[in-house]
């Protein structure tokens, strides 16, 4: 499977979209494994809930920043905000790790978890983030051995 013709990958390389993307993801996961490190932490030992918490909105509020700015990049490449064939798994993986940072949030403002149930709930949220992260390293990984195969003299 092709990822893109010619015209998507000229957009791609053009787009400053790419490059915010480029920033974003190794800032979100660098955000991960701090806030992961934050959240053991208070499971492990009680302390630091504050703190954890705090570093899981940061989480949150990041990946909120990629998606959007995501979804802009898939429209200038592809014309479509969301769902390109390209990346449609990737994207309906995404929403459930949407689904699952937003519903921490929705639990935490509403009080409607406990610290522990909090920090499960977020750690379930970062499992599924691992998988669509996985996702898009591949795809990555992909994108540039068909950039390396498309710039080969024929």
């Amino acid at each position: 499977m092709q990822l893109y013709t010619p015209a998507q990958r000229q957009r791609r390389d053009e787009s400053a979209w790419t490059v915010v993307q480029g920033v974003l993801a190794p800032l979100q996961f660098l955000v991960f494994i701090v806030s992961c490190v934050l959240v053991l932490r208070f499971l492990l030992t009680g302390e630091g809930y504050a703190l954890a918490t705090a570093s899981v909105v940061l989480k949150t509020a990041v990946l909120y920043a990629i998606m959007v700015t995501g979804s802009i990049w898939e429209k200038v490449v592809f014309d479509r905000w969301l769902f390109a064939p390209a990346f449609y798994w990737e994207d309906v993986v995404s929403m459930g790790v949407i689904a699952l940072h937003t519903a921490y949030l929705v639990a935490l403002f509403a009080n409607l978890l406990s610290p522990t149930g909090l920090a499960l709930l977020a750690l379930a949220a970062y499992a599924s983030y691992c998988i669509n992260a996985g996702q898009f390293l591949l795809k990555l990984r992909m994108a540039r051995r068909e950039g390396e195969t498309a710039a080969m003299p024929a």
